[in-house]
């Protein structure tokens, strides 16, 4: 999303922004100059409803982007007065966002959803796209980044689960993420980190590959947002499923190797990684639906526990090799900034 706020500031330079986002986004990017957040306790229930409508009661808006297809969204927006309330093509929304609308986008086909988004500022004029996220990393954090991957130190970053909070089948195998984590120390010389939360799955996943990996630094539980961000800014690539630390990587310009085969990367690859995935949803479309991606809906996920399995660890250190061979620590577009 922050591309197209760029984009929106910097096509409009004396506007105002609001930027309503759920508590757990703003711990990143609710510091970004020049917006105003309103934060949305999503965990309160009807009560946070409530509250935005009492925030927002006196105010009017010109004009309403509405980003997001789901009910909780469309929730949202009641409490919003605008003029213009622009959402997606019906053919394309989800939850009945068209009820919450009064204008729409032409419809943008099979699009990865940063494209998606930008099908809005094009729909209100805006050619050009902003292409930088220039998210604010304290100095303290980055400093603390740097002591654990000091320059010139080549490290993998290893985000190995997505959402723990219900039944994932975006998860690889936490054996296949060990021979990995063993295999780029013994042929790369690369340290490994892994990172992730507090949940008993992606406990057990840095227990496993630090078993199979002596030496990987292990920060399961042990990072906010900015300190993850600061430590992929550092890293050499990042190796993920689907899920939110790929899309930050990208942000601050690392690499990254994204394991997919149960959702789309063309829909949701991390942006300018593009060469760097392992696409085996096509495979996991004919095995488990019989059918070819272009017969199920955009967006259509796998839901099987085995799908994942369709990506080898000779296919993950392969293209790693391939990686590290030919691509320097670094993309097009991708920023950040210091603040104090």
């Amino acid at each position: 999303m922050v591309p197209l706020v760029h984009t929106l500031q910097h096509a409009y330079p004396g506007s105002r922004l609001t930027w309503i986002i759920g508590a757990r986004e703003a711990e990143l990017v609710g510091d970004l100059p020049g917006i105003e957040f309103i934060r949305f306790n999503k965990a309160a229930g009807w009560s946070g409803y409530r509250e935005i409508r009492r925030l927002m009661h006196t105010r009017r808006f010109d004009l309403l982007l509405h980003l997001q297809n789901s009910w909780r969204a469309n929730g949202v927006s009641l409490g919003l007065r605008a003029r213009v309330r622009l959402g997606f093509a019906p053919e394309q929304t989800h939850d009945a966002q068209w009820w919450f609308t009064n204008q729409r986008i032409p419809n943008t086909g099979r699009k990865h959803v940063l494209d998606t988004f930008f099908a809005f500022s094009e729909f209100l004029g805006i050619p050009d796209r902003v292409m930088r996220w220039d998210i604010p990393i304290a100095r303290s954090t980055r400093a603390w980044a740097s002591a654990l991957i000091p320059d010139a130190s080549p490290v993998m970053v290893l985000s190995p689960c997505a959402n723990p909070r219900f039944r994932n089948y975006r998860n690889w195998r936490a054996q296949h993420y060990g021979a990995v984590a063993r295999y780029v120390q013994e042929r790369h010389g690369l340290r490994t980190i892994i990172t992730g939360g507090h949940s008993e799955t992606e406990t057990h996943y840095a227990e496993v590959i630090s078993r199979m990996a002596p030496g990987t630094v292990d920060l399961t539980g042990q990072t906010g947002l900015k300190e993850l961000l600061a430590l992929l800014a550092r890293a050499s690539f990042l190796l993920a499923p689907d899920s939110g630390p790929a899309h930050m990587a990208t942000a601050v310009g690392t690499p990254v190797i994204g394991l997919f085969a149960t959702t789309n990367p063309d829909r949701a690859r991390p942006y300018f990684s593009g060469a760097w995935c392992i696409n085996r949803y096509p495979e996991a479309v004919r095995q488990y639906l019989g059918k070819t991606v272009d017969e199920v809906p955009w967006g259509t996920r796998i839901r099987h526990p085995e799908a994942m399995d369709l990506i080898t660890v000779d296919a993950v250190t392969d293209m790693i090799d391939h990686l590290m061979a030919t691509t320097p620590k670094s993309m097009p577009g991708a920023s950040s900034v210091s603040c104090p």
